[in-house]
């Protein structure tokens, strides 16, 4: 298509295995004929579990990359695309620093660790960012009232409204825990199940669920709901109007992902004021500091574990309590910066770097 419409590009980004033949075909096609040139190519991976593998009849049927080039593209046997645009983009990404580190390993690579850890002088992490206009509490027309860092008495009215719609004790002293996830192992689901009744058991909060997915932790928060009346609700299914009200209208936010190659809810959270309890794992730990020493903006933990969940959700319910010190916390967490300004320099960087210094 490019010559016909007079166009050379510099550089070609390509997002996931969907996109992952347009580095390989230039690689093995384009390469070498001078009127494409020394186009760059940018493979970024969003997560590294969906990779396109396929039977090799495929390759034969409508791929067609020569026999004698088909190791590039091979793994366990099968066709893999994504193996395939690691091996021949120029550089490739993924949505956060912490995870191209962790996709060096085993338990986070899915497979494809040996490959990455040949071609990691050409892997890098920008972490991904939010639509600021958009999910903005000053203007967002999907919230009960409206308020910003400077003036918050809008969230107070956002929390008792959703009190109201969802059944809740109308309760304006005590933190709502909420999550808006979904309903799968990988999201930490099986900790929150593990450990959610002792916080419940041994602290005044109420919680929040909003999202559907595997029909164990769906019938787990109806259970909750049930054992905890006028203190928890589950919310079926994904309602975003209802998103954006929880975000702004509960206290602190849980988010103990298994893995997470980078999240945007813990950025929503941060925007709203609502501050994330995460796992130190992919774009949470880049996106979240600990507060522990009054600087960060959410508390974290470590260890893929329920005392640890636990325990992280027990400070952040008592820093709750010190009402100075969570004004502060408060403030912290809306003025961060998780923009697409900032994410879109840090890749503006990378494409200019990969143009003029990269072969």
């Amino acid at each position: 298509m490019l010559p016909y419409i007079d166009f050379h590009p510099d550089l070609i980004h390509t997002n996931d295995w969907q996109t992952a033949l347009v580095p390989t075909y230039y690689y093995f096609f384009y390469s070498h004929n001078p009127w494409y040139y020394n186009i760059k190519s940018v493979y970024t991976i969003h997560n590294i579990q969906y990779q396109g593998m396929y039977g090799w009849d495929v390759n034969e049927e409508c791929v067609g990359i020569p026999v004698e080039d088909t190791k590039m593209l091979e793994m366990d046997g099968k066709l893999n695309m994504a193996k395939g645009a690691i091996e021949t983009a120029t550089r490739v990404t993924t949505v956060s620093p912490s995870y191209a580190n962790e996709i060096l390993d085993p338990w986070f690579a899915c497979g494809l660790e040996k490959i990455l850890k040949y071609r990691s002088y050409k892997l890098c992490g920008i972490l991904n960012g939010i639509d600021n206009d958009s999910y903005n509490p000053a203007t967002d027309m999907h919230m009960y009232a409206n308020y910003s860092p400077d003036h918050m008495e809008g969230k107070a009215e956002c929390k008792r409204r959703l009190q109201e719609r969802l059944g809740l004790e109308q309760r304006p002293d005590i933190p709502i825990i909420s999550m808006v996830t979904r309903m799968v192992g990988h999201k930490g689901l099986d900790l929150v199940r593990m450990g959610l009744e002792e916080i419940m058991n041994n602290n005044d909060v109420q919680f929040v669920i909003l999202g559907s997915g595997e029909q164990e932790y769906e019938d787990y928060f109806s259970y909750i709901q049930s054992k905890y009346p006028g203190r928890a609700c589950c919310c079926h299914g994904y309602i975003p109007e209802l998103a954006r009200k929880i975000y702004a209208g509960s206290d602190i936010f849980l988010m103990p992902s298994k893995s997470e190659p980078c999240g945007l809810s813990q950025m929503i959270a941060l925007r709203y004021g609502t501050i994330p309890v995460v796992r130190e794992v992919g774009g949470l730990r880049d996106s979240i500091q600990d507060s522990q020493y009054g600087v960060g903006n959410g508390f974290q933990f470590a260890n893929y574990d329920t005392y640890d969940m636990v325990c992280a959700l027990k400070r952040a319910i008592g820093g709750y309590w010190d009402r100075d010190g969570w004004k502060s916390l408060v403030y912290r967490a809306m003025t961060s910066d998780n923009s697409w300004s900032r994410s879109a320099q840090d890749y503006i960087n990378v494409y200019a770097d990969t143009i003029d210094n990269w072969n």
